[in-house]
């Protein structure tokens, strides 16, 4: 069987998962995808009663992305129930009564689509999974428990992926691109979970991505980077959460766009000049600033592009948390 992205090969069904499932072997390390077409209406049933929270409109249920040190049984896995089941399903972390009253107010109709703002469930979908993980097993008793220890992730402040290292134009042995869910948000918006993944010769990136929009209200992106070295058998899981509110982010998104330089370029002498004039402190008046002052000279059109587009907003949104780990696995 070809690989489903093969354009002569169809979607394989449900029942012939280890046939679609692509793998990639770079020395102690085992890579593999899966990518199947949207989940019918029964296992959508199923993971919605399992869930307990309504799910989104489209589901890939059997997609998958996992990451194994062969030697020590170590792993670490992204699916679509696991990204859901880490959903919030209380009240807590819902979204602002303000961000509410904001959506609510800048849709058209008073329907029955904003009651579902009081369900007791985060329905934006801003999940904060950061991947399944299975620990090693090992052998009984103590030795079992030092092993196990020895090749869990610990919070780290001195190991950082190399982001210079995974600049470089290395070869790509395997790559693929997986979609977990998404939802439009009752048309205001989106929220989507997709992981990507890259395998070079001596190191490889995957990164799963929550990106989620709702119009005129907020910008959410939480990154999950696995950078794995192939030479020292090291993993690195980074996890990065930014958000602002919708028109903070419009106001400035034309200023980080492929032909924004120029403005860029303007915005900081402004600051400058008007820092100097007012005798302010830098920290009192921000590049963010000046940027917005020149917003209302951007084309529509390309205001709708950027918001669409994760890359384009990620440097544009404030880091909210950030956590790093690592480990060094051995047998």
């Amino acid at each position: 069987m070809n690989h489903i992205t093969n354009p002569n090969e169809p979607f394989p069904t449900p029942s012939a998962l280890a046939a679609a499932t692509t793998t990639h072997t770079q020395r102690n390390f085992r890579v593999a995808s899966r990518k199947l077409p949207i989940s019918k209406a029964g296992p959508i049933d199923d993971m919605t009663a399992s869930l307990g929270i309504p799910v989104p409109e489209m589901i890939f249920g059997d997609n998958l992305v996992s990451v194994s040190h062969v030697p020590t049984g170590w792993s670490i896995a992204f699916n679509a129930y696991d990204a859901l089941d880490a959903v919030d399903k209380t009240d807590k972390k819902m979204l602002q009564v303000a961000y509410a009253r904001d959506w609510s107010s800048s849709r058209e109709k008073t329907s029955a689509g904003i009651k579902e703002v009081v369900k007791p469930y985060d329905w934006s979908y801003s999940t904060e999974y950061r991947g399944t993980l299975e620990e090693p097993t090992g052998t009984a008793g103590a030795q079992q428990e030092a092993q196990e220890n020895k090749n869990k992730l610990e919070e780290t402040t001195t190991r950082m992926i190399p982001l210079e290292l995974l600049k470089r134009r290395d070869p790509i042995l395997f790559f693929d691109d997986v979609v977990l869910f998404e939802s439009e948000l009752d048309d205001n918006g989106i929220s989507i979970v997709s992981v990507k993944v890259r395998v070079h010769e001596k190191r490889m990136l995957l990164l799963c991505r929550l990106f989620m929009r709702l119009d005129n209200v907020i910008v959410r992106i939480r990154d999950t980077r696995v950078y794995v070295d192939f030479e020292t058998d090291e993993v690195i899981r980074e996890y990065t959460a930014k958000e602002d509110s919708f028109d903070s982010v419009k106001r400035v998104s034309f200023f980080f766009s492929p032909y924004s330089s120029f403005f860029l370029v303007l915005s900081i002498m402004l600051e400058t000049m008007l820092r100097n004039l007012l005798d302010l402190e830098p920290a009192m008046l921000t590049n963010y600033t000046a940027k917005s002052l020149f917003m209302e000279g951007r084309l529509p059109d390309d205001i709708v592009i950027a918001l669409r587009d994760p890359n384009l907003l990620y440097n544009l949104l404030p880091t909210v948390e950030q956590t790093v780990q690592s480990v060094f696995l051995k047998k």
